[in-house]
């Protein structure tokens, strides 16, 4: 059973088709017109609380360009980001850009207007609006002159609708007592909870057992330290 946790636990790569939208539906669509280059603004910054969803759309972004043949680059930012390797590329994701120290600011700054002036694409995301970052002020100018998106997270609510509808796409009914269970206990992020829940029907199949709370119960000391792991690694 361990190892069967063990497979089915690990999220799949983030994409743009496998966000969980909730009320991003308008950011979905820009971000999907952000990587076709064929409309729309090729500037957009986002912003919300940890855990809403930010480094997910910027690694799906950066997923689909590639796909499409286009270069492409990820950059997570902290106090000793640079920017060297990602200054030829013709889009760009920059990740938690309130984490830059001063250099890495302009850094930013010249790419910024690099990008402008080669038709390319910049997709930057951070911890607050661009008039709230604590940042050069000529580099929150150029961060509020395209699109700029909240991300909003799910609330349980809509990640107990999101679990249902996958449950009911793989065939079987989630009991709302087992969705309940699932929020309390394991990470909250929709991938993650996605993949538990993969696991348990994969689980449930080979038993031969409806998943109920004390299926449940009984592969969480599997699933639970693989995803810590995941999460530290």
């Amino acid at each position: 059973m361990k190892q069967l946790a063990l497979d089915f636990i690990v999220p799949p790569p983030p994409t743009l088709g496998n966000f969980v939208a909730g009320r991003n539906a308008e950011l979905l669509q820009n971000l999907g017109q952000w990587v076709s280059r064929a409309a729309g603004e090729r500037f957009i910054y986002i912003w919300g609380m940890a855990g809403s969803g930010r480094s997910h759309l910027l690694k799906g972004a950066v997923a689909a360009v590639r796909d499409a043949g286009v270069s492409a680059a990820y950059v997570a930012c902290d106090g000793d980001t640079q920017f060297e390797k990602a200054g030829h590329m013709d889009c760009l994701a920059v990740d938690n850009a309130d984490r830059l120290g001063e250099a890495a600011q302009i850094a930013l700054f010249n790419l910024y207007n690099s990008l402008r002036e080669r038709r390319g694409a910049l997709l930057v995301s951070g911890n607050a609006p661009p008039a709230q970052l604590r940042l050069r002020a000529d580099l929150v100018t150029r961060l509020g002159w395209g699109l700029v998106y909240q991300v909003h997270a799910l609330s349980d609510e809509e990640k107990t609708q999101a679990l249902t509808r996958h449950a009911a796409a793989r065939g079987f009914r989630l009991p709302g007592e087992v969705c309940d269970y699932l929020l309390n206990r394991v990470r909250r992020d929709m991938p993650s909870l996605l993949a538990v829940l993969d696991a348990l029907d994969r689980h449930s199949l080979e038993t031969k057992r409806p998943i109920t709370v004390p299926l449940v119960r009984e592969l969480l000391p599997a699933i639970l330290p693989a995803q810590d792991a995941g999460k530290n690694g």
